[in-house]
């Protein structure tokens, strides 16, 4: 194994290539929530052959972009990508498969009664998403950008937290909830395949579903390994 990669996080990682998301996710890799293991380590859990990982990871071309490693981007431009981009995204769709959801339920949900257990699980996703989203934007997500700024100009900023870590821990293990929840919606739709009997529709929900699931693997693995670490080194240089 090539020596950056055996030192790398997984979070770390795909932060320096964000193609490399699509790599683990191919062997089943948590690279968001279990952004913080060691590659040996995560295969283990993924049951992938390291090799076969590291092969792939080292097929990717090499990209001579700097823009595309968020690692060396200010905090500032990272939470407005985070916002504009991911945040965005989270509120525009969950009232869309909202109402696909309940349309599957009125369609199919007597041959499909998973639908609604899938309908419950999303509409409770969507809840803790929405304040969560919130509390990110109008307490932590403020509070880092006054930290990087005083920093920036050599002055002390005392936190309201006591440390950052606290709010970050929040924000991480509210992470690890709704992803644990997306996990069951997957596991509950066979990978977001469709049945034999479903519609358009069926297809359509179940590839928005999948879609969103995405987003939020690449969401959180912005928050968890990268913006988050920043921030706590940042307020721990003082």
């Amino acid at each position: 194994m090539n020596e950056r990669l055996a030192t790398a996080t997984i979070g770390e990682i795909v932060a320096t290539d964000f193609r490399a998301a699509a790599v683990f996710e191919q062997f089943g890799i948590d690279f968001c929530c279990g952004g913080r293991r060691p590659l040996d380590d995560a295969c283990r859990t993924a049951k992938a052959d390291p090799s076969d990982v590291v092969r792939a990871l080292e097929a990717l071309p090499a990209v001579a972009d700097a823009e595309s490693d968020v690692t060396q981007w200010p905090l500032g431009r990272l939470i407005d990508h985070i916002v504009s981009t991911h945040h965005a995204y989270v509120r525009s769709s969950m009232p869309v498969i909202a109402r696909y959801l309940a349309k599957l339920i009125d369609v199919h949900g007597a041959r499909h009664p998973e639908l609604a257990r899938v309908s419950a699980y999303f509409d409770h996703v969507s809840t803790d998403l929405g304040q969560h989203l919130l509390k990110e934007e109008h307490v932590l997500f403020p509070y880092v950008r006054d930290l990087a700024m005083t920093a920036a100009g050599g002055r002390h900023f005392r936190s309201p937290f006591g440390a950052v870590e606290n709010p970050i821990r929040m924000m991480e293990r509210e992470h690890r909830e709704v992803a644990d929840e997306l996990r069951i919606i997957r596991e509950l739709t066979r990978g977001y395949v469709a049945p034999e009997d479903g519609c358009a529709t069926y297809t359509v929900c179940l590839a928005e579903l999948a879609r969103f699931e995405r987003d939020l693997h690449r969401h959180v693995h912005l928050e968890n390994n990268v913006l988050f670490p920043k921030a706590i080194e940042l307020e721990n240089g003082y």
